[in-house]
C-alpha cells in the first residue's frame, strides 16, 4: 500500500529547486572540461570574440544571407591575398640577398709586395747550345717561308758528340712539328687555273699529331704570332729537359736593378726573392717577406718605392719577346705573381709612377653567396705554395687535368706530386694533346671556371700611372755617367738602355666593400606583421587566436570521431555464443517458460478537496485509502 499525505506548498517546491541547482552546477563544472558541441558552435564564439577584423560581421549579419555570403567572401578573399603577400616575403628571404656596406678607414698601411721581371728570357748556361740549334733551324724556317734571312749573332759552333747528339734529336723533333703555311678557309677550294694567291691569303701554323697520327693545324692569322708560338713550343720542350731547375737560377739583381730604395731607405737582399718566368725571364719580387713586411708612414712619391732598372737587350732571346723593357706587377703578399693576368709593361727611357688605392671585398659565405674561405671545400687541389686564389685554382684544375689526360704536366705550372714536366723526347704526342685540352678549358668544358669559386675575403690594388720622360735630355749625360761608374753600365743605347719605377699609396684612406644580410628573421618578422596589419588591423594575439581556433578544431574533430565510434558499437547487436547452435533444437521443444515482466506503477497521491455536499462512503480516516 502507499500512503499519501498532506505537505505544504513551499516543502513541495524545494527538492525541485534543489535539483535544479545541482543539476545548473553539474553543467558548470563539466563546462570546464568540455568542448563545443558543434562546429558551428565553435565558428560562431570564434567570430564573436576574436579580435580579427571582419570576422564579427559573419554571424552578426546571419540573418541576411546576402550581407553574410559578401563578408564571406571578401573575408577569404583577404586572406588570400595576405598570404600571397606572405609567399612573396618567404621567397624573397630565402633568395638570401645582401646590402652592400661601403666604409672608409684611415690608417698606416702595409705595403704590397712588388714583382719586376726583365720581360725577356735569358740565354741560360745550362741550355745555351739547344738555343742556338734553335735559332739555327728558326733562322732556316723563316728564309723557306717568307724570304727573310734572319742575322743571327757570331757564336762557338763547336760542340762535344754529346752535344751533336742533342742537336740532331732537337732537329728530329722540330722536323715533326714543322712550320707551314695553307690557304685560308675560304680559298681551299679554289680552282687550279684560278687567280693568283697573294701571300697575305695564307694562314701560317705548326701541325701537331698524336700517336693514331691524328693532326691537326695549329693555325694563326698573323705570321709573328705564329712564329712566336712555335718557338715558344720548342724552348718549353728545352727547359723541361733540364733536369734540375736550379740550373736556370741565374739571378743577376746588381745587373738589372740599378737602385732600389723605399722610404727612403736602400734596399738590400733581405727585401726581395728571385725567381724564373719561362717568358719574363728573371723576375723579383720586394716585400714578399711575411716577417719584416714595409708599412707606409705617409702617402706620396717619397714614400714608396723607387726602382731604376735596365732594360737594354743584350744576351736575350729575340723570338720570344718582341718587346723592350720590364715589367711590373702589385700583389698581395703569400699570392702569386701571374705577369699575364695583372702585370704592365714599363717603357724603356721613361719614368713610370703608379699611384695605389688599397680595396678589401669581404663577402658573406654560406648561403649568400658562393664564396670560400680557405680553399678547403674547393674540389681541387692547390699545386701553389700560397694562399687560395680564383686564379691559383684555376691554374692548378687546368694541370691536374693535363696530368690526367696528356701523362705529363705543363711547365709553365707547379709539378703535382709523382708527375714530370711535358717533353716530346718522352711524350711525343703532348703538344697535340695540350692545345686539344687547352680549347676545351677556355670553352669550359673541363669545368673548372664553375669548380673555381671566389674567395671570401680579396685585396686589390687600384692602380693609375703617370709618365714622363727619364732622365732629360738635359741631365742624361751626367746621369748615365754615374750609372756607368757605379754600376758599371756599359751604355750602347741612352733612350732604350734604363727606366725608372715609383710605386706608392695615392693615399691613407683604403676602402672595405663589404656585405650584409638584407633580409633577416626579424625583418621577416616585421614584414610578415606589417601585412597582417594591414589587411586584418590584428596583432600578435590575433594571431594566437587563430591558432587556439585550429587546435580547437582539431579537437572536436577527434572528439565527435570518438562519440560516432561509441555509438556504432553500442548499436551493433550482440554476438551469439559459440554452443547457441547446439542448444538449438532443446530450446525450441522446451515449453516456453516466460519470466515475470516487472513493471513500475507510478502512483499520483493528491488530497481531493472536501464538499460539504459529499458524503464519505465508509468509516475510513482523511488521508488513508486502502487497496485490497
Amino acid at each position: 500500500s502507499v500512503k499519501a499525505g498532506k505537505m505544504p506548498e513551499g516543502e513541495k517546491m524545494r527538492p525541485c529547486k534543489q535539483e535544479e541547482e545541482q543539476q545548473q552546477k553539474e553543467e558548470e563544472r563539466e563546462g570546464l572540461i568540455e568542448f563545443y558541441s558543434s562546429y558551428q558552435e565553435l565558428f560562431q564564439f570564434f567570430c564573436s570574440n576574436t579580435t580579427i577584423h571582419g570576422a564579427i560581421r559573419l554571424v552578426c549579419s546571419k540573418k541576411n544571407k546576402m550581407k553574410t555570403a559578401f563578408w564571406s567572401v571578401l573575408f577569404f578573399l583577404t586572406f588570400g591575398l595576405m598570404y600571397w603577400q606572405f609567399g612573396i616575403l618567404y621567397r624573397e628571404y630565402f633568395s638570401y640577398p645582401v646590402n652592400l656596406n661601403l666604409n672608409l678607414n684611415s690608417d698606416r698601411l702595409t705595403f704590397p709586395a712588388v714583382t719586376l721581371c726583365t720581360l725577356n728570357p735569358y740565354r741560360y748556361s745550362a741550355i745555351r747550345k739547344q738555343l742556338d740549334k734553335l735559332d739555327q733551324i728558326t733562322q732556316q724556317t723563316l728564309l723557306d717561308l717568307y724570304d727573310y734571312n734572319m742575322s743571327l749573332p757570331q757564336r762557338d759552333w763547336s760542340s762535344s758528340s754529346t752535344q751533336r747528339r742533342s742537336s740532331r734529336s732537337l732537329l728530329h723533333h722540330v722536323q715533326r712539328h714543322p712550320l707551314r703555311r695553307q690557304k685560308r678557309d675560304n680559298l681551299v677550294n679554289l680552282p687550279e687555273n684560278g687567280p693568283s694567291v697573294d701571300k697575305n691569303d695564307w694562314k701560317i701554323g705548326f701541325v701537331l699529331c698524336n700517336e693514331d697520327n691524328d693532326c691537326f693545324h695549329q693555325a694563326y692569322s698573323s705570321g709573328v704570332d705564329a712564329v712566336r708560338e712555335w718557338y715558344s713550343f720548342h724552348y718549353i720542350n728545352i727547359l723541361a729537359q733540364v733536369p734540375d731547375a736550379k740550373d736556370l737560377d741565374e739571378s743577376d739583381f746588381e745587373n738589372f736593378i740599378y737602385a732600389c730604395r723605399f722610404n727612403e731607405a736602400t734596399c738590400d737582399k733581405a727585401n726581395y726573392t728571385h725567381f724564373h718566368h719561362p717568358l719574363y725571364g728573371n723576375c723579383y719580387t720586394f716585400n714578399d717577406n711575411s716577417s719584416s713586411l714595409w708599412t707606409s708612414s705617409l702617402p706620396g712619391i717619397n714614400n714608396g718605392l723607387s726602382l731604376v732598372v735596365r732594360t737594354e737587350q743584350n744576351d736575350f732571346i729575340p723570338l720570344l719577346s718582341t718587346v723592350t723593357g720590364a715589367r711590373v706587377m702589385v700583389h698581395d703578399q703569400n699570392e702569386p705573381a701571374f705577369m699575364d693576368d695583372g702585370g704592365f709593361n714599363v717603357r724603356p727611357g721613361i719614368e713610370t709612377s703608379i699611384s695605389m688605392r688599397k680595396e678589401m671585398t669581404v663577402r658573406l659565405g654560406g648561403s649568400y653567396s658562393d664564396c670560400t674561405e680557405d680553399g678547403s671545400d674547393v674540389p681541387v687541389q692547390n699545386l701553389f705554395s700560397s694562399r687560395y686564389t680564383e686564379q691559383v685554382c684555376i691554374r692548378s684544375c687546368f694541370q691536374l687535368n693535363m696530368v690526367e689526360r696528356c701523362g705529363c704536366a705543363y711547365y709553365f705550372y707547379p709539378l703535382p706530386d709523382g708527375a714530370e714536366y711535358c717533353d716530346y723526347t718522352k711524350h711525343k704526342a703532348w703538344g697535340y694533346c695540350y692545345y686539344k685540352l687547352l680549347a676545351e678549358f677556355k670553352a669550359d668544358v673541363l669545368g673548372c671556371f664553375h669548380k673555381c669559386r671566389k674567395p671570401c675575403k680579396v685585396t686589390q690594388y687600384q692602380l693609375s700611372a703617370g709618365y714622363s720622360r727619364w732622365p732629360s735630355a738635359v741631365s742624361e749625360d751626367w746621369v748615365f755617367y754615374m750609372l756607368s761608374q757605379q754600376n758599371k753600365y756599359n751604355i750602347t743605347s741612352k733612350r732604350n738602355g734604363v727606366a725608372k719605377v715609383n710605386i706608392f699609396f695615392e693615399e691613407w684612406n683604403y676602402k672595405t666593400n663589404g656585405e650584409s644580410p638584407a633580409f633577416t628573421v626579424v625583418t621577416l618578422l616585421s614584414q610578415l606583421g606589417n601585412q597582417w596589419s594591414l589587411w586584418f588591423g590584428s596583432s600578435v594575439l590575433s594571431v594566437m587566436e587563430l591558432a587556439e581556433l585550429v587546435l580547437d578544431f582539431i579537437a572536436i574533430t577527434f572528439i565527435l570521431g570518438f562519440r560516432w565510434f561509441r555509438s556504432r558499437q553500442k548499436l551493433s547487436p550482440p554476438r551469439p555464443p559459440p554452443n547457441s547452435q547446439d542448444n538449438a533444437a532443446f530450446q525450441d521443444e522446451a515449453p516456453a517458460v516466460s519470466a515475470p515482466h516487472r513493471f513500475t506503477v507510478e502512483a499520483v497521491v493528491t488530497t481531493l478537496p472536501s464538499y460539504n455536499s459529499l458524503e464519505p462512503r465508509g468509516p475510513s480516516r482523511d488521508g488513508e485509502v486502502g487497496h485490497e
